[in-house]
């Protein structure tokens, strides 16, 4: 009885600890005002932002069952006019919602060029080694880079559109595990951004960078998916992750 006794009191002290633990210390003044300042940075190079959710423990802020990109969507299903690089906007939405992420919506300056991270580093290790512009990058969680670039553009005519299967929107992200291209009508998220289990989103190389033209970064970057596409063949990483291209 004793022994038990003893197991009680052990638990019942553990249970008291948890339940006088203080909560997290909530984001600073200086932290505000940082996160406040690499938005503004992100409207002054001219690439629209909205805001997005955020995440609530290991669960998504729009309180959606089964939300299948948690703290990684806008809160508005209007994020494409939503979208802007007002200052005084962002400053509100910045200071009203501070726990907010921000996606950036693309194709209207700016796109993305969106690969695996191990794919990443090694092209971005290459583009650098051979003095190639790059413009602003992002790591995104612990799986992706974000290679953020001038937008293919918008023309009056139609039919100069060229698609291409690397286009990529919010809806078709699962389609494209490899190499992604955001153009109209997708978005990413923008550092600084949360995302549950303590992962993030920033900045390797920030948005004062020109953004360059997309096709300078294609060829190296692909290069790079498709040795990470090897690799998976060759069983040297996890055969869950397929980079583009999918089929040789």
């Amino acid at each position: 009885m004793g022994a038990d006794f003893g197991r009680g009191r052990g638990s019942a002290s553990r249970i008291s600890q948890w339940l006088r633990r203080r909560p997290k210390p909530e984001q600073s003044e200086a932290d505000d005002t940082a996160r406040e300042a690499l938005l503004l940075a992100v409207a002054d190079a001219g690439m629209p932002i909205a805001p997005a959710a955020h995440p609530v423990g290991y669960r998504c802020s729009c309180e959606r069952i089964g939300c299948p990109t948690p703290a990684r969507h806008p809160i508005s299903f209007a994020w494409q006019t939503q979208a802007t690089t007002d200052r005084a906007q962002i400053e509100r939405w910045a200071r009203n919602q501070p726990q907010a992420n921000f996606i950036t919506a693309t194709g209207m300056i700016h796109d993305v060029l969106d690969v695996p991270l191990s794919a990443g580093e090694q092209a971005l290790e290459r583009l650098l080694a051979a003095g190639v512009e790059i413009g602003p990058v992002a790591r995104s969680g612990d799986d992706r880079m974000l290679f953020f670039t001038a937008t293919r553009g918008t023309p009056e005519d139609e039919d100069e559109w060229w698609p291409c299967e690397l286009d990529c929107h919010p809806e078709t992200m699962d389609e494209h595990p490899g190499l992604r291209w955001h153009c109209r009508g997708s978005y990413v998220l923008l550092p600084p951004a949360m995302l549950p289990g303590e992962l993030d989103v920033r900045w390797v190389r920030g948005p004062e960078h020109p953004l360059p033209d997309p096709l300078t970064l294609l060829e190296t970057l692909t290069d790079a998916c498709a040795q990470y596409a090897d690799a998976v063949d060759q069983n040297e990483l996890d055969h869950g992750s397929v980079a583009w291209p999918l089929s040789r």
